[in-house]
């Protein structure tokens, strides 16, 4: 069996998955073939999975590759964790919008920051796309880049044939962390969630068939603390928990970021993704340093969804994960062809979405608006139109609360200009107004 990872640089993710997939017995003689155009990551990575192996007692082949055809081919597994333009990329989807007084707290779903991450990711999925239908047609491409719903749906417009599924962990979290809320241990928990990807929504939270909601608004009721949180205050108006941290979720939402009394009532980190750029930046000079010196490095289990997929699929175990996919009838009250995050089987025959049924209508409502606003993104790749870059923007709710539309043509151009060689050449125009 061979396991390729794409953008195998991004090393503390790396480090993550390999240790979660040595764990199993069976994946311990894997081809794992490395990819990233880095060739210092690339080197880091290389000594990070021979040390995570030797610890876990694994003896996988382990193979490192600038070019990522190389990596890719006779692959059945294929995890993708690229990130675009790195660090630098990053700054310039804050600072930016910072100058035209649009607020961000994550930047890397929906919103300004989202969009542009998307465009500039969109041609790399392509390229990898075209190499697994030439050199491993029938491998699974895990995708853990963000944004997942915009780069999922990419996926399956481009490479409708291709067995994609974007793998996130906010649900599993999400679940956990209730579950210590209310005083519950997790694996006496039964829960179901759907929706899209960082705004999926709890529909079932119980035990032993008794719903636990009622005993999560006890929780809330007694701890004035809690109403300080964007989530728990979209769980009071909707009914039902989202599935992300409110970091996450006030970005995707009119009514949060663009007002300062609720960016200081619910405590809203402005720009904290830009201190989390520089934690993970030390942690890889961590493991750098710590590999050069000769010491050991820590190895810790994440139970992320890839490695519990290939295992499932190499030994027919089944298991439940959450997946984001094509809706086709997943979801009754979203766009047929929307991107959404259902829980999903996983044996030997592979990934098998469960169909849910209805959202609750206003939670679809919230969705809805969440996918309007990938599908202009995505329809500005696969058609090749700039004009869609600034209709995403302006039915994008955060950006509309924040500023007035000519001032959001002026930001898309002003972050065109800024991304440049990144994005397809026929969305590098500026349209002015």
């Amino acid at each position: 069996m061979k396991i390729a990872f794409v953008g195998a640089g991004s090393v503390v993710f790396t480090q993550g998955l390999l240790a979660d997939l040595f764990a199993f017995p069976e994946l311990g003689n894997a081809r794992i073939a490395l990819h990233d155009i880095d060739p210092e990551r690339l080197a880091t990575a290389e000594g990070a999975a021979r040390f995570i192996a030797g610890h876990r007692g694994a003896k996988p082949e382990i193979t490192t590759h600038l070019d990522r055809r190389a990596a890719l081919a006779d692959a059945d597994f294929v995890i993708n964790i690229v990130q675009v333009g790195m660090d630098a990329a990053t700054r310039t989807d804050f600072d930016v919008p910072a100058r035209y007084g649009v607020r961000q707290t994550i930047g890397d779903t929906l919103g300004v920051g989202g969009v542009f991450r998307a465009l500039r990711t969109f041609p790399v999925l392509k390229g990898i796309a075209e190499d697994m239908a030439e050199l491993c047609p029938d491998a699974h491409l895990l995708n853990y880049t963000n944004p997942m719903a915009m780069n999922v749906l990419y996926l399956s417009r481009i490479a409708p044939e291709l067995k994609v599924t974007g793998l996130c962990h906010s649900v599993y979290w999400t679940m956990h962390d209730l579950s210590r809320l209310v005083g519950v241990p997790f694996d006496e928990v039964t829960y179901l969630a759907a929706g899209v990807n960082h705004q999926a929504w709890v529909l079932r939270f119980e035990r032993e068939g008794k719903d636990l909601y009622p005993l999560l608004d006890e929780v809330i009721a007694r701890d004035p603390g809690l109403l300080r949180r964007v989530r728990v205050d979209m769980y009071r108006r909707l009914g039902h928990y989202p599935t992300e941290t409110s970091e996450h979720s006030s970005e995707y939402v009119p009514w949060y970021l663009s007002h300062e009394e609720e960016v200081e009532r619910l405590r809203l980190p402005v720009g904290a993704y830009l201190d989390i750029i520089k934690e993970n930046a030390a942690s890889y000079e961590e493991t750098r340093d710590a590999l050069a010196a000769g010491r050991p490095l820590p190895v810790e289990g994440t139970m992320e969804y890839a490695p519990q997929i290939i295992h499932s699929v190499a030994t027919g175990t089944p298991r439940t994960v959450y997946g984001n996919v094509p809706n086709r009838g997943l979801i009754e009250n979203l766009p047929a062809d929307a991107a959404v995050e259902v829980p999903c089987l996983v044996d030997g025959t592979g990934v098998r979405p469960t169909r849910i049924g209805a959202l609750p209508p206003q939670c679809a409502a919230l969705n809805r608006s969440y996918v309007s606003v990938t599908d202009l993104v995505v329809r500005a790749a696969t058609d090749g139109d700039p004009r869609h870059i600034r209709h995403a923007m302006m039915a994008d709710p955060a950006t509309a609360a924040a500023l007035p539309v000519e001032r959001i043509w002026d930001l898309c151009d002003d972050l065109v200009r800024a991304h440049g060689d990144l994005l397809q050449p026929e969305l590098r125009a500026v349209l002015g107004h």
